[in-house]
């Protein structure tokens, strides 16, 4: 497990690294951020609950304002427009649906490190 901790820790820090050239820079790098650190803290078998409950509701809640941008998207003929640099800047609904993609991301290894902390517990 310390491998997948550490390759998610790498992968997070890229991310936030990649946010250096958005709109929004600051948000995402708090966001990615600190899912890097999570996956530190997994390393060590560290699991702080109620950091990782506090996070997926606000990842969550935050993921909603995107959803319109998803529906968008999903209603496109050509839905490899979302891989596309150039598209990006043509549709909004490009750039909302990537970070909503980019949240689910993060909610779902917030699920994972939330499932590790109760077998944790459990010891």
């Amino acid at each position: 497990m310390r491998i997948v901790n550490f390759l998610l820790a790498i992968m997070f820090v890229v991310f936030a690294f990649l946010q250096l050239n958005d709109p929004d820079p600051v948000i995402w790098i708090l966001i990615y951020g600190a899912m890097a650190v999570l996956s530190v803290m997994a390393i060590f078998e560290f699991y702080p609950v109620k950091f990782i409950m506090g996070l997926g509701v606000v990842y969550i809640a935050y993921a909603l304002f995107y959803i319109p941008g998803v529906m968008e998207w999903l209603r496109q003929d050509d839905r490899s427009a979302l891989f596309d640099d150039v598209a990006k800047m043509e549709h909004l609904y490009i750039e909302e649906s990537r970070e909503f993609l980019g949240l689910m991301i993060c909610v779902a290894v917030l699920i994972f490190y939330w499932m590790r902390a109760k077998k944790f517990s459990k010891r």
